[in-house]
């Protein structure tokens, strides 16, 4: 193998040209493992949100107990995610990346085999630790290892998978728990994560590794690091339900997260070798990059939520039936993605992630008008709206961010790029959910002070409904009943709307963002330092 394929990314001159467009086989296979890997890791986000109801029956566990199976692996995902850019360069990617998936594999088994709820928590947040190495470690390989003239390929390979695999997670969790058991849902892991660590262990040879920087692992900023990031999570999950600062637990995690995160900053600053290089956001793109992250993180796993919890809250739909729906975004951001890497060959960028951002819009305007009928197909449109918008927003950006940066600050960049996403999507669901009980309660208020023997289809629908209930015992207690669930029903989809419409104006905004974006150079161009 010639000297310019087994070189470290890191000792390639930014502003050499590639020696050769051609990539080798081998090595795109090592690629394509890890991106199947990270699929897998992302996917188990997701993957138990739509059975967590028979995850609880099976661990005879409480629903504020079972809700943290997903806290758990999101608080411990979060923290890992950015400590991987120096492990990476530490260890090197074959080494990293085998480690994270043998761990996760582990963990995975272990899950499965789970009896209790704390087992359970314990085991998801090891799984969500030691898996959230794949992620950034297959966004930095895409953007050091392969030449620029491959980015179209490579750009939306990642960012079909990171953009996916929370989408579909709902429905392959939904078909798993109904075909099998609650336990399969970690079970399935196995035999892919066995195959993905032998086979990274065997191909991957990126670049090496330089233990000789673990002697400077800075455990002060780790800790800081994990108490700031575990902590805000812990608030964005459990805030809304809470009615935040009021809650002891969730106020003494924001104080806690507060003192952190200015021993955390303190420390990236003034450290040597710190945990995570903050001084990547000296670059203009990557730092608007990782605000459109942010932002499009909200919609991907914001939407990912809203979506389910409609139709589980409204419609009734069991787990099967709520992942058949939502296939349909998933199937969209499948077929465009290979369109996105050719117009990025033919159109600015910064026109694409525009044009994305306002069809997300779209999708989620026509959601606005969302009555308790809406069903697969008043869903059809918005859903491809939304998949479309986002694989034309996400696939661009994780070029402009991340393309254009030096080889040598990938690694580090990629862990911070994906920090992004992921807080993105904890402020979203936070978001969302304040607005969901905020808007519902007022819209309660209104239907009630509306709802008045002077209203006519009031008494009407009440007058109605007695006679339904005529012979089955207290026909007007029933009736007034049966009306209240009505009325409760209706400000219950009036918040969705209400949702849906915030969603529409913030993306719509957000198009302005773009223009603050430098002009990316051409695709076949080299980065410059």
């Amino acid at each position: 193998m010639s000297s310019a394929t087994t070189a470290s990314p890191s000792m390639i001159p930014a502003n050499a040209a590639p020696a050769s467009d051609h990539i080798a086989p081998r090595r795109l296979l090592a690629f394509l493992i890890m991106v199947f890997g990270m699929f897998m890791s992302i996917l188990d986000i997701q993957i138990v949100s739509a059975s967590l109801s028979e995850i609880q029956a099976g661990l005879s566990a409480s629903s504020s107990e079972v809700s943290w199976v997903q806290t758990a692996y999101l608080i411990a995902e979060v923290i890992a995610i950015p400590l991987s850019g120096f492990l990476s360069r530490a260890l090197g990617t074959r080494l990293l990346f085998a480690i994270s998936a043998a761990g996760f594999t582990g963990a995975s088994f272990l899950c499965g085999f789970a009896t209790s709820i704390s087992q359970m928590i314990v085991w998801r947040a090891l799984q969500g630790f030691l898996g959230a190495g794949m992620i950034p470690t297959v966004f930095a390989s895409a953007y050091t290892v392969f030449p620029r003239s491959k980015f179209n390929i490579v750009g939306p390979i990642i960012g079909l998978v990171a953009t996916l695999a929370p989408t579909i997670g709902p429905t392959v969790g939904g078909y798993i728990t109904d075909l099998m058991s609650w336990h399969w849902l970690f079970f399935v892991n196995i035999f892919p994560g066995i195959i993905i660590t032998v086979g990274v262990l065997a191909l991957v040879d990126f670049d090496e590794p330089h233990f000789a920087l673990l002697d400077r692992f800075d455990w002060v900023g780790l800790i800081t690091m994990g108490g700031f990031l575990g902590t805000l999570e812990y608030v964005l999950e459990e805030g809304p339900q809470y009615e935040w600062l009021q809650d002891t637990s969730v106020a003494i995690c924001a104080a806690i997260c507060v003192v952190s995160a200015v021993g955390f900053f303190w420390r990236v600053l003034t450290a040597k070798e710190p945990i995570v290089d903050i001084r990547t956001f000296g670059n203009r793109n990557f730092a608007v990059g990782c605000m459109l992250s942010f932002c499009i993180g909200i919609g991907l796993y914001g939407l990912t939520y809203i979506y389910p919890r409609y139709l589980a809250e409204v419609r009734g739909y069991d787990a099967l039936m709520i992942g058949e729906t939502m296939f349909v975004s998933g199937i969209t951001m499948f077929f465009t993605a290979p369109v996105v890497g050719r117009l990025m060959m033919k159109f600015d960028m910064r026109y694409i992630i525009a044009a994305g951002l306002v069809i997300f819009a779209l999708g989620s305007w026509q959601m606005t008008f969302i009555t308790r009928d809406y069903d697969f197909y008043e869903l059809l449109m918005p859903q491809i709206l939304r998949g479309i918008g986002m694989m034309l927003a996400m696939v661009p950006v994780n070029n402009i961010a991340l393309g254009t940066l030096p080889p040598e600050r990938v690694k580090n960049a990629s862990g911070l790029f994906n920090l992004t996403r992921n807080l993105g999507g904890a402020v979203g669901l936070a978001l969302i959910n304040q607005v969901l009980n905020d808007r519902t309660d007022l819209h309660i208020s209104r239907l009630h002070d509306s709802v008045t023997w002077g209203n006519a289809t009031a008494t009407e629908t009440l007058n109605m409904l007695t006679q339904k209930f005529q012979g089955l015992g207290n026909a007007s207690m029933m009736a007034l009943k049966q009306l209240s669930m009505i009325v409760h029903r209706q400000a219950v989809v009036m918040g969705y709307g209400d949702a849906f419409f915030l969603l529409t104006v913030f993306y719509v905004g957000l198009t302005l963002l773009v223009f603050l974006l430098n002009k990316p150079a051409n695709m076949t161009a080299e980065p410059a330092h």
